[in-house]
């Protein structure tokens, strides 16, 4: 039989009602001859509490007992599934991440997928279960122990099962009905994309978006596994959601497909640094390895052998980015005159496979920034994307303007 993978986010899951929902939608596909992986969350703010849990018993937790209170949200979402779908008539058993196996590394709360052996779940298909409902978000590591995927992981492992099933595609259901041209909570005009690139997703997953997770999109691109994000509380149909696929896959496509935001950014300025081959090195190499997510970076022009070095990182890092920096000047690898933070901006970015072959997307940016009277801070190019940062208080009034200026509200 053909398989299909069908991931159910927490809201879809939330409490028993949304449970029998989500199994009526797997139901229909076990009518048309599927069998299905069912990958399930935990009930929506089950795992917040539990982590919750977590660190008001021990702040300096262990990180594997971490993954064993944390994962166990999903076992029971699991279970409930299984048995909502064996009321039904459905033949399912539910699947922990150890029973499948699901193998990892040992890296707990942040494991990456090393292998999934599809040896046992297929010898139960073929005893006649026609849906395995699997936990996700964890797995198992070399030394036996369970591990979860970070946050959102849940993403991961169902693109995860789809590749190694070698499933026809994988359903995402969410509470959004699909991938919009940017977030109809900012603009209005927004429009829902019948289908996008994986290339187009992965940029607006790492640069705000909050539909997929950025792991889970990058697997699929890898194995190209075909991807439908669509809402459990729609009815179903053939045409719903959005599918992300190839690019070859799709026929046209705008310029530019959609504008992305971050809101919590901060730009970062060592004032006058020592110009001198090397010092980029000395200056991210601790941030590095502090952890810091550093995105765009600009070195000024130099004027008697010294620079500035300008970059963006996320607003919650700023402290931990002062902290490695000041500790570097401490131990003389870098020397600069003074080192300020600007928490008040916010990325703008916008996103389209189109900008390969045609000019003046940069231009129109900048211009319909500039009528706004929108100062731009930083810009940072890739070969589909334009991202600028600029003043927070602008970002709903920038994010329209942009929409409105690449017609995203228009079908091809």
């Amino acid at each position: 039989m053909p398989v299909l993978v069908m991931k159910f986010g927490g809201t879809s899951v939330a409490n028993l009602d949304r449970i029998r929902r989500a199994a009526k939608r797997v139901g229909v596909e076990v009518a048309k001859g599927y069998d299905v992986i069912v990958i399930v969350s935990a009930m929506s703010g089950k795992t917040n509490e539990l982590v919750g849990w977590v660190n008001e018993t021990s702040p300096m937790y262990d990180a594997r007992e971490y993954d064993a209170v944390v994962s166990s949200g999903e076992n029971v979402t699991a279970g409930l599934m299984a048995l909502t779908l064996q009321e039904m008539d459905i033949p399912a058993r539910s699947w922990q991440g150890w029973q499948v196996p699901l193998k990892t590394n040992s890296a707990h709360s942040s494991a990456r997928i090393e292998e999934i052996p599809n040896d046992n779940i297929n010898a139960k298909f073929a005893e006649g279960m026609k849906v395995a409902v699997v936990a996700g978000f964890q797995g198992v590591s070399p030394e036996g122990r369970i591990t979860t995927l970070g946050r959102g992981g849940s993403d991961t492992t169902a693109v995860a099962f789809a590749a190694a099933f070698d499933a026809e595609r994988c359903d995402i259901y969410t509470d959004v009905d699909g991938i919009y041209t940017t977030d109809p909570r900012v603009a209005p005009k927004a429009r829902k994309l019948d289908k996008i690139a994986f290339e187009e997703m992965l940029e607006l997953a790492s640069l705000g978006a909050k539909v997929l997770q950025t792991r889970s999109v990058e697997l699929a691109m890898r194995y190209n596994v075909k991807l439908r994000v669509l809402s459990s509380f729609e009815e179903p149909s053939d045409t719903a959601g959005t599918l992300v696929c190839a690019e070859e896959d799709i026929m046209e496509s705008n310029v530019v497909n959609g504008i992305a935001y971050s809101r919590e950014e901060a730009k970062m300025t060592l004032i006058s640094v020592a110009d001198r081959p090397g010092i980029a090195a000395k200056i991210f190499g601790p941030l590095s390895e502090a952890g810091i997510n550093v995105d765009m970076i600009i070195q000024n022009i130099a004027e008697e052998g010294r620079t500035d070095m300008t970059f963006s990182c996320p607003t919650e890092q700023v402290k931990r980015a002062e902290k490695a920096l000041n500790d570097a000047k401490d131990r003389g690898d870098i020397n600069f005159h003074d080192l300020v933070a600007d928490t008040n901006v916010c990325k703008i970015s916008a996103v389209g496979i189109g900008m390969r072959s045609q000019s003046g997307v940069a231009a129109k940016m900048f211009k319909t920034l500039s009528d706004e009277g929108i100062n731009i801070k930083v810009i940072a190019t890739s070969e589909i994307k334009i991202s600028v940062l600029i003043d927070r208080k602008y970002m709903e009034l920038a994010v329209q303007a942009l929409h409105d200026a690449f017609e995203l509200d228009k079908a091809n």
